[in-house]
């Protein structure tokens, strides 16, 4: 696998409005879109797509969130080699931990965490990179 760590891996926009984001970025960016089940009693995972690849994900926040003045944002991620040392070094560093670590099968390893100036991101061992 080429060397990942500290690149941009995935983005995901969080949204009200679905529907409307995909109408939008379909016009704007050329993106397809197609929804991934995620099992009874959850909402489906959209993908953005740019021909057969997928580049963005997209989640309705009516579904996932408890804040309803919460505004719309795009969350990015970032490969490390290891999400557990990367969580170590965040904290060491001023950062703080906002989601312990957590799998998620078939795509990786994630936390989400802030840097110290309070701006929040994940960071992620991809399914399938290796861990140094």
């Amino acid at each position: 696998m080429p060397d990942t760590h500290g690149a941009v891996f995935w983005t995901e926009l969080m949204t009200w409005d679905v529907e409307g984001a995909k109408r939008f970025y379909e016009k704007i960016c050329g993106w397809t879109f197609t929804s991934v089940p995620m099992g009874p009693g959850n909402p489906d995972y959209v993908l953005g797509m740019k021909g057969e690849r997928p580049i963005v994900g997209m989640i309705d926040m009516n579904e996932s969130s408890d804040d309803d003045a919460a505004e719309p944002f795009w969350m990015s991620y970032f490969a490390v080699d290891d999400v557990d040392a990367a969580v170590d070094e965040t904290i060491a560093s001023g950062g703080t931990l906002k989601r312990k670590p957590f799998e998620v099968p078939g795509t990786g390893r994630i936390a989400i965490v802030t840097d110290p100036t309070g701006a929040v991101f994940g960071i992620m061992t991809p399914a399938g990179m290796q861990v140094s």
